[in-house]
Protein backbone atom coordinates (compact mmCIF):
# COMPACT_ATOMS: atom_id res chain seq x y z
CA UNK A 1 0.00 0.00 0.00
CA UNK A 2 1.63 3.33 -0.80
CA UNK A 3 1.43 5.93 1.65
CA UNK A 4 3.67 8.16 0.25
CA UNK A 5 2.97 12.04 -0.08
CA UNK A 6 4.74 15.15 -1.06
CA UNK A 7 5.15 18.15 1.39
CA UNK A 8 7.36 20.90 1.51
CA UNK A 9 8.84 19.73 -1.89
CA UNK A 10 10.08 16.51 0.25
CA UNK A 11 8.93 13.15 -0.57
CA UNK A 12 8.07 11.22 2.90
CA UNK A 13 6.78 7.81 3.52
CA UNK A 14 3.34 8.78 5.02
CA UNK A 15 1.43 11.80 6.07
CA UNK A 16 2.08 12.32 9.76
CA UNK A 17 4.41 14.20 11.24
CA UNK A 18 5.10 14.56 14.71
CA UNK A 19 4.43 19.15 15.06
CA UNK A 20 6.06 21.11 17.54
CA UNK A 21 6.26 19.57 20.64
CA UNK A 22 8.38 18.90 24.24
CA UNK A 23 9.82 15.99 22.15
CA UNK A 24 11.71 18.69 19.73
CA UNK A 25 13.34 20.12 23.45
CA UNK A 26 16.27 17.05 23.02
CA UNK A 27 18.27 14.95 20.50
CA UNK A 28 16.99 11.89 22.50
CA UNK A 29 13.67 12.74 22.34
CA UNK A 30 13.39 13.26 18.67
CA UNK A 31 15.41 9.93 17.64
CA UNK A 32 12.63 8.57 19.69
CA UNK A 33 10.05 10.32 17.32
CA UNK A 34 12.28 8.92 14.37
CA UNK A 35 12.78 4.89 15.57
CA UNK A 36 8.70 5.11 15.96
CA UNK A 37 8.24 6.00 12.31
CA UNK A 38 7.10 9.49 12.08
CA UNK A 39 7.89 10.71 8.40
CA UNK A 40 9.45 14.42 9.55
CA UNK A 41 9.70 16.28 13.15
CA UNK A 42 9.29 20.37 13.79
CA UNK A 43 10.83 21.46 16.07
CA UNK A 44 9.52 23.55 18.89
CA UNK A 45 9.58 27.30 18.41
CA UNK A 46 12.05 30.05 18.55
CA UNK A 47 9.93 33.04 19.48
CA UNK A 48 10.51 37.16 18.21
CA UNK A 49 10.84 38.50 21.49
CA UNK A 50 13.89 36.16 22.26
CA UNK A 51 15.70 37.53 19.27
CA UNK A 52 14.82 40.89 20.06
CA UNK A 53 15.86 40.52 22.92
CA UNK A 54 19.07 39.34 22.46
CA UNK A 55 20.14 41.79 19.01
CA UNK A 56 18.72 44.91 20.71
CA UNK A 57 18.00 44.30 24.60
CA UNK A 58 14.14 45.22 23.89
CA UNK A 59 11.07 43.23 23.71
CA UNK A 60 8.40 45.10 21.59
CA UNK A 61 10.80 48.34 21.37
CA UNK A 62 10.63 49.07 25.07
CA UNK A 63 13.56 49.01 26.68
CA UNK A 64 13.15 46.27 29.95
CA UNK A 65 15.50 48.62 32.35
CA UNK A 66 12.58 51.35 31.81
CA UNK A 67 10.35 51.35 34.79
CA UNK A 68 7.54 52.55 32.42
CA UNK A 69 7.44 49.64 31.33
CA UNK A 70 7.78 47.22 33.75
CA UNK A 71 5.00 45.78 33.46
CA UNK A 72 4.42 45.09 30.04
CA UNK A 73 8.10 43.32 30.11
CA UNK A 74 6.66 41.39 32.95
CA UNK A 75 4.09 40.04 30.94
CA UNK A 76 6.49 38.14 29.40
CA UNK A 77 8.90 35.09 30.91
CA UNK A 78 12.28 35.98 31.47
CA UNK A 79 14.86 34.82 29.68
CA UNK A 80 16.06 31.71 31.63
CA UNK A 81 12.59 30.34 31.46
CA UNK A 82 12.88 29.63 27.03
CA UNK A 83 13.93 26.25 26.70
CA UNK A 84 16.57 27.84 24.00
CA UNK A 85 18.28 31.41 23.33
CA UNK A 86 18.63 32.06 19.38
CA UNK A 87 22.14 30.48 19.50
CA UNK A 88 21.77 27.76 21.72
CA UNK A 89 18.51 26.97 19.53
CA UNK A 90 20.47 26.87 16.78
CA UNK A 91 22.96 24.28 17.73
CA UNK A 92 20.41 22.35 19.16
CA UNK A 93 18.65 22.17 15.89
CA UNK A 94 21.93 21.27 14.34
CA UNK A 95 23.03 18.46 16.81
CA UNK A 96 19.64 16.93 15.84
CA UNK A 97 19.70 17.06 12.37
CA UNK A 98 23.15 14.97 12.78
CA UNK A 99 21.72 12.57 14.95
CA UNK A 100 18.43 11.74 12.52
CA UNK A 101 17.64 10.74 8.90
CA UNK A 102 14.27 12.36 8.91
CA UNK A 103 13.23 15.83 7.67
CA UNK A 104 13.69 18.08 10.41
CA UNK A 105 11.72 21.36 10.56
CA UNK A 106 12.87 24.20 12.17
CA UNK A 107 10.61 26.88 14.10
CA UNK A 108 9.72 30.72 14.51
CA UNK A 109 6.92 31.98 16.17
CA UNK A 110 6.75 35.83 15.35
CA UNK A 111 4.35 38.35 14.65
CA UNK A 112 6.17 41.43 13.16
CA UNK A 113 8.32 41.75 9.97
CA UNK A 114 11.56 42.80 12.07
CA UNK A 115 15.14 41.66 13.05
CA UNK A 116 13.62 38.05 14.38
CA UNK A 117 13.72 37.54 10.11
CA UNK A 118 17.52 37.06 10.39
CA UNK A 119 17.31 34.29 12.51
CA UNK A 120 15.44 32.15 9.75
CA UNK A 121 19.02 32.26 7.77
CA UNK A 122 20.38 30.97 10.97
CA UNK A 123 17.78 27.99 11.12
CA UNK A 124 18.79 27.28 7.59
CA UNK A 125 22.34 27.31 8.10
CA UNK A 126 21.81 25.01 11.09
CA UNK A 127 20.61 22.21 8.40
CA UNK A 128 16.95 22.74 9.06
CA UNK A 129 15.02 20.88 5.78
CA UNK A 130 12.50 23.56 6.29
CA UNK A 131 11.22 26.53 8.13
CA UNK A 132 7.80 26.77 9.26
CA UNK A 133 7.12 29.84 10.76
CA UNK A 134 3.99 30.26 13.18
CA UNK A 135 2.21 33.74 12.61
CA UNK A 136 0.29 34.29 15.91
CA UNK A 137 -1.49 37.97 16.46
CA UNK A 138 -4.01 38.99 18.72
CA UNK A 139 -5.64 42.37 17.01
CA UNK A 140 -6.25 44.44 20.28
CA UNK A 141 -5.79 48.02 18.31
CA UNK A 142 -9.14 49.06 17.02
CA UNK A 143 -7.55 50.88 14.16
CA UNK A 144 -5.61 48.28 12.97
CA UNK A 145 -7.52 47.66 9.87
CA UNK A 146 -7.15 43.40 8.25
CA UNK A 147 -5.48 44.69 5.10
CA UNK A 148 -2.84 46.24 7.12
CA UNK A 149 -2.01 43.07 8.73
CA UNK A 150 -2.74 40.57 5.90
CA UNK A 151 -0.01 42.73 3.75
CA UNK A 152 2.27 42.81 7.20
CA UNK A 153 2.18 38.73 6.79
CA UNK A 154 2.18 38.60 2.80
CA UNK A 155 5.16 40.97 2.91
CA UNK A 156 7.13 39.21 5.78
CA UNK A 157 6.60 35.52 3.28
CA UNK A 158 8.20 37.70 0.32
CA UNK A 159 10.96 38.69 2.38
CA UNK A 160 11.51 35.15 3.61
CA UNK A 161 11.44 33.50 0.22
CA UNK A 162 13.69 35.97 -0.84
CA UNK A 163 16.30 35.65 2.37
CA UNK A 164 15.92 31.63 2.27
CA UNK A 165 16.59 28.60 0.01
CA UNK A 166 14.81 25.93 1.93
CA UNK A 167 10.96 25.32 1.87
CA UNK A 168 8.78 28.01 3.84
CA UNK A 169 6.02 26.88 5.99
CA UNK A 170 3.13 29.35 6.98
CA UNK A 171 1.49 28.41 10.23
CA UNK A 172 -1.82 30.48 10.15
CA UNK A 173 -4.57 31.41 12.14
CA UNK A 174 -8.28 31.03 11.04
CA UNK A 175 -9.26 34.91 11.96
CA UNK A 176 -9.00 36.24 8.80
CA UNK A 177 -12.30 38.20 7.56
CA UNK A 178 -11.72 36.34 4.03
CA UNK A 179 -9.20 33.66 4.48
CA UNK A 180 -9.19 31.93 1.34
CA UNK A 181 -8.05 35.37 -0.06
CA UNK A 182 -5.16 35.51 2.16
CA UNK A 183 -4.06 32.06 1.52
CA UNK A 184 -3.86 33.01 -2.00
CA UNK A 185 -2.16 35.72 -1.72
CA UNK A 186 0.22 33.90 0.55
CA UNK A 187 0.94 31.23 -1.94
CA UNK A 188 1.31 33.64 -4.74
CA UNK A 189 4.27 35.22 -2.68
CA UNK A 190 5.30 32.08 -2.38
CA UNK A 191 4.54 29.89 0.47
CA UNK A 192 5.86 26.20 0.07
CA UNK A 193 3.00 25.27 2.62
CA UNK A 194 0.05 26.19 4.82
CA UNK A 195 -0.34 24.77 8.28
CA UNK A 196 -4.16 24.94 9.16
CA UNK A 197 -4.72 26.05 12.08
CA UNK A 198 -2.93 27.14 14.62
CA UNK A 199 -4.50 26.96 18.01
CA UNK A 200 -5.99 30.74 19.60
CA UNK A 201 -5.33 30.45 23.03
CA UNK A 202 -7.49 31.89 25.49
CA UNK A 203 -7.16 32.68 29.18
CA UNK A 204 -9.77 31.97 32.27
CA UNK A 205 -10.89 34.33 34.96
CA UNK A 206 -9.79 32.87 38.60
CA UNK A 207 -13.14 34.25 40.11
CA UNK A 208 -11.34 34.13 43.84
CA UNK A 209 -8.27 35.98 43.20
CA UNK A 210 -9.84 38.36 40.22
CA UNK A 211 -6.59 37.31 38.43
CA UNK A 212 -6.71 36.16 34.43
CA UNK A 213 -4.65 33.02 34.49
CA UNK A 214 -3.11 30.94 31.48
CA UNK A 215 -5.05 27.87 30.73
CA UNK A 216 -3.28 25.12 28.08
CA UNK A 217 -5.71 21.88 27.14
CA UNK A 218 -4.49 19.26 24.50
CA UNK A 219 -6.53 19.31 21.38
CA UNK A 220 -9.51 16.90 20.62
CA UNK A 221 -11.19 15.60 17.62
CA UNK A 222 -13.74 18.56 17.93
CA UNK A 223 -11.50 20.79 17.05
CA UNK A 224 -10.92 19.29 13.64
CA UNK A 225 -14.18 20.45 11.08
CA UNK A 226 -12.94 23.91 10.83
CA UNK A 227 -9.53 22.65 9.54
CA UNK A 228 -10.56 19.87 7.27
CA UNK A 229 -13.68 22.54 6.31
CA UNK A 230 -10.52 25.18 4.84
CA UNK A 231 -8.54 22.39 3.69
CA UNK A 232 -11.56 21.22 1.22
CA UNK A 233 -11.99 25.02 0.54
CA UNK A 234 -8.38 25.19 -0.63
CA UNK A 235 -7.38 22.12 -1.87
CA UNK A 236 -6.87 22.22 -5.94
CA UNK A 237 -6.54 26.09 -5.72
CA UNK A 238 -3.50 26.52 -4.23
CA UNK A 239 -0.40 25.63 -5.48
CA UNK A 240 1.15 25.42 -1.71
CA UNK A 241 1.35 22.36 0.42
CA UNK A 242 -1.48 21.95 2.84
CA UNK A 243 -1.39 20.53 6.20
CA UNK A 244 -3.50 20.15 8.94
CA UNK A 245 -2.73 20.64 12.40
CA UNK A 246 -5.11 20.37 15.67
CA UNK A 247 -7.75 18.34 16.11
CA UNK A 248 -6.51 14.92 14.18
CA UNK A 249 -6.05 12.48 17.68
CA UNK A 250 -7.73 9.60 16.53
CA UNK A 251 -6.99 7.23 12.99
CA UNK A 252 -10.71 8.22 11.83
CA UNK A 253 -9.24 12.15 12.32
CA UNK A 254 -5.93 11.11 10.03
CA UNK A 255 -8.53 9.64 7.22
CA UNK A 256 -10.85 12.52 7.32
CA UNK A 257 -7.63 14.80 6.89
CA UNK A 258 -6.73 12.82 3.71
CA UNK A 259 -10.30 12.71 2.16
CA UNK A 260 -10.28 16.91 2.81
CA UNK A 261 -7.38 17.28 0.83
CA UNK A 262 -4.51 17.48 3.41
CA UNK A 263 -0.67 16.86 2.46
CA UNK A 264 0.36 15.73 5.32
CA UNK A 265 -1.06 15.73 9.25
CA UNK A 266 0.46 17.53 12.29
CA UNK A 267 -0.29 15.32 15.82
CA UNK A 268 0.89 16.77 18.92
CA UNK A 269 -2.15 15.92 21.64
CA UNK A 270 -1.81 12.17 20.93
CA UNK A 271 1.79 11.74 21.09
CA UNK A 272 1.58 12.91 24.61
CA UNK A 273 -1.47 11.02 25.40
CA UNK A 274 -0.08 7.71 23.74
CA UNK A 275 3.70 8.09 23.19
CA UNK A 276 5.57 7.85 20.19
CA UNK A 277 4.67 4.55 19.08
CA UNK A 278 1.00 5.78 17.78
CA UNK A 279 1.85 6.81 14.58
CA UNK A 280 1.93 2.71 13.74
CA UNK A 281 -1.71 3.12 14.64
CA UNK A 282 -2.57 5.56 12.56
CA UNK A 283 -0.21 4.57 9.34
CA UNK A 284 -1.92 0.67 10.08
CA UNK A 285 -5.30 2.02 10.12
CA UNK A 286 -4.93 4.15 7.52
CA UNK A 287 -3.46 1.03 4.94
CA UNK A 288 -6.83 -1.11 6.08
CA UNK A 289 -9.28 1.69 4.95
CA UNK A 290 -7.59 2.20 1.71
CA UNK A 291 -7.53 -1.46 1.37
CA UNK A 292 -10.96 -1.93 2.32
CA UNK A 293 -11.78 0.88 -0.37
CA UNK A 294 -9.54 -0.75 -3.25
CA UNK A 295 -7.50 2.18 -3.09
CA UNK A 296 -3.96 1.14 -3.69
CA UNK A 297 -2.25 4.30 -2.80
CA UNK A 298 -3.10 7.98 -0.19
CA UNK A 299 -2.74 9.65 -3.22
CA UNK A 300 -6.19 7.93 -5.07
CA UNK A 301 -7.88 9.08 -1.56
CA UNK A 302 -6.62 12.53 -1.35
CA UNK A 303 -9.10 15.44 -1.91
CA UNK A 304 -12.02 13.23 -2.41
CA UNK A 305 -14.41 15.35 -0.76
CA UNK A 306 -12.30 18.73 -1.27
CA UNK A 307 -13.78 21.61 -3.49
CA UNK A 308 -12.09 21.08 -6.62
CA UNK A 309 -14.70 19.03 -8.02
CA UNK A 310 -16.88 21.71 -6.98
CA UNK A 311 -18.61 23.77 -9.52
CA UNK A 312 -19.87 26.89 -6.95
CA UNK A 313 -18.20 26.29 -3.46
CA UNK A 314 -19.69 29.21 -2.13
CA UNK A 315 -23.24 27.80 -2.59
CA UNK A 316 -22.41 24.84 -1.36
CA UNK A 317 -21.03 25.82 1.78
CA UNK A 318 -24.24 28.24 1.93
CA UNK A 319 -26.90 24.78 1.43
CA UNK A 320 -24.44 22.74 3.87
CA UNK A 321 -25.03 25.42 6.34
CA UNK A 322 -28.74 25.53 6.18
CA UNK A 323 -29.18 21.89 5.60
CA UNK A 324 -27.58 21.27 9.28
CA UNK A 325 -29.73 23.84 10.58
CA UNK A 326 -32.89 21.95 9.44
CA UNK A 327 -31.42 19.04 10.52
CA UNK A 328 -32.78 19.66 14.06
CA UNK A 329 -36.74 17.88 14.71
CA UNK A 330 -39.29 19.61 16.31
CA UNK A 331 -39.00 20.08 20.43
CA UNK A 332 -40.95 17.70 22.33
CA UNK A 333 -44.52 18.91 23.27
Amino acid sequence: MLLDTSYLGMRLPHPFVAGASPFGYRVDTVKRLEDAGWAAVVLHSLFEEQVTMEREGRIAHLNPDDQRFSEMIGYFPKGADYRFGPHEYAEHLYRTTQAVTIPVIGSINGHTRESWLTYARMVEQAGAAALEVNWYDVATNPRASGYQMEDDLVEMVRDLKGLLKIPVAIKLSPFFTAFANVARQLDEAGADALVLFNRFYQPDIDIKTMQVVPRLELSTSAELPLRLRWIAILCGRVRASLAITGGVTTPHDGIKAVLAGADAIQMVSAILHHGPSYVVTMRHSLEQWLEWNNLGSLAEARGRLSHRATQNPSAYERAQYIRVLHSWGAPAA
